[in-house]
């Protein structure tokens, strides 16, 4: 583990990105800040970063053995990880399951209701607009992604779902929706350039739908830090598959 920071190149609401001495790597710091509503509530939950690094670093491996490919190298420190240096491409990607959220106040439908397929939706990732709901061709006419790499896109975030919705249901979690982020390499190759957390999915219980992540923060639930180290227990048990 030789990779150490140089320079910031990037500050968002949960992560720091930092150069390092090799061109084609870059340190991720995870932070405990926590924001929601655009960054209107803010706060910190403690041991969210080290936690939200934990559980990235023990997915991503398994999502590159399941075709995946990631930005992730190895695990640095518990709030550090190694990855390959990208560009990101603007455009977040949604992948949902179950009804929630934004999906739920937008259509009117009841939080909690089963999709009968995964719906995907794309938003341009800009904190200054909070990041507004946008179609691909959207994406495509205003230069932010090409439609190879939209396709691209597509393609890989439900991989991640395929791979992710049993991984949690043998977990005793069912997957509502996440978001995912991708970057280039510098030859093109489009990569999972992002997290796997509470912070980005919603998590709930199987039993008692119990809700299992930020909204809990969201939503004054209560329990916050709890519900991120039960998950954290939970992804990393021994046992299922990994």
């Amino acid at each position: 583990m030789t990779a150490s920071r140089g320079e910031l190149k990037y500050e968002g609401k949960a992560k720091r990105v930092y150069a390092t001495a090799n061109p084609h790597e870059y340190v991720v710091e995870y932070k405990d800040d926590a924001t929601a509503f655009n960054g209107v509530k803010k706060a910190q939950i403690m041991g969210k970063g080290a936690i939200n690094n934990a559980i990235t670093a023990h997915l991503f491996p398994q999502l590159e053995a399941a075709g995946v490919p990631t930005h992730f190298i190895e695990l640095l420190s518990p709030t550090e990880q190694r990855v390959r240096a990208v560009t990101i491409i603007p455009v977040e990607v949604i992948v949902r399951n179950v009804a929630a959220g934004s999906f739920s106040k937008r259509l009117g439908v009841e939080e909690g209701t089963t999709l009968s397929r995964p719906v995907v939706e794309y938003c341009y990732k800009s904190d200054a607009l909070g990041d507004p709901l946008i179609n691909t061709d959207t994406a495509v006419a205003l230069g932010w992604a090409t439609p190879e790499q939209l396709s691209r896109i597509r393609e890989l975030a439900l991989n991640v779902q395929a791979f992710l919705v049993p991984y949690f249901a043998a977990r005793g979690v069912r997957l509502i929706d996440f978001k995912l982020e991708f970057g280039t390499l510098a030859d093109g190759t489009v990569v999972l350039a992002d997290e796997i957390s509470p912070d980005t999915c919603r998590f709930w219980d199987a039993t008692t739908n119990e809700k299992m992540d930020k909204d809990r923060f969201r939503r004054d639930l209560g329990g916050v830090e709890d519900a991120y180290a039960e998950m954290l227990r939970r992804v990393t048990a021994p046992g299922a598959n990994g």
